[in-house]
């Protein structure tokens, strides 16, 4: 009973029943149907005093749920950076994949997330990741990207960090091409600054 209660308060974002849940003995790796726990609900609902409890009661911020998410790989999606910033001293896995087989730092990239961008590259994070589909986050800020300023901005940081401008899809079709196939015509003038020829 006090599980449901934990799982349920972490959801909501109610702190002070989370709180009273951990103290009373509840199990913080529960899991609901989905095989989501607490800290995982608030995570990906960004209840961050909640995750912060969790945490400091040992919460595990790469417990995987049915669809291969963890508390770590959805900050991705919501771009959360406090989130982010609670979660990294609990010691996530950066080198965990979700469904795609992509690191958190993809996603991010997919939606435009720039301050997460910005944050997760300084953990170290593998910026030339390849995900299942054969891109990586470099590609998708292109291929999923509208080629506005917050695209541009995550291409110009990704290039920084060390990001290889050369590395195709699975289809040998480079970010710069696909750059110009899309009319993003800002990011592809980033990207052939950055392309040069190959060592």
């Amino acid at each position: 009973m006090r599980d449901e209660e934990l799982l349920t308060a972490a959801a909501i974002g109610d702190a002070a029943a989370v709180r009273e849940a951990v103290t009373e003995g509840a199990d913080v790796e529960a899991r609901d149907a989905r095989r989501r726990t607490p800290l995982l609900l608030a995570a990906a609902a960004d209840h961050v005093e909640v995750a912060q409890i969790l945490v400091s009661a040992g919460a595990d911020p790469n417990a995987l749920d049915s669809q291969h998410d963890t508390p770590w790989l959805v900050t991705g999606v919501t771009g959360s950076v406090a989130m982010m910033r609670v979660l990294l001293p609990a010691g996530p896995d950066l080198t965990i994949t979700n469904r795609y087989g992509g690191v958190s730092l993809i996603p991010a990239c997919e939606r435009g997330h720039v301050d997460y961008v910005r944050e997760v590259l300084r953990t170290g994070i593998d910026v030339d990741h390849v995900n299942d589909l054969g891109l990586t986050a470099l590609l998708e800020a292109v291929v999923l990207g509208d080629g506005s300023e917050p695209y541009q901005e995550i291409v110009r940081l990704l290039l920084a960090a060390g990001a290889d401008p050369h590395l195709a899809d699975g289809h040998g079709v480079t970010p710069f091409e696909h750059a110009v196939g899309r009319g993003q015509m800002r990011i592809a003038a980033l990207l052939r600054d950055a392309t040069g020829p190959r060592a």
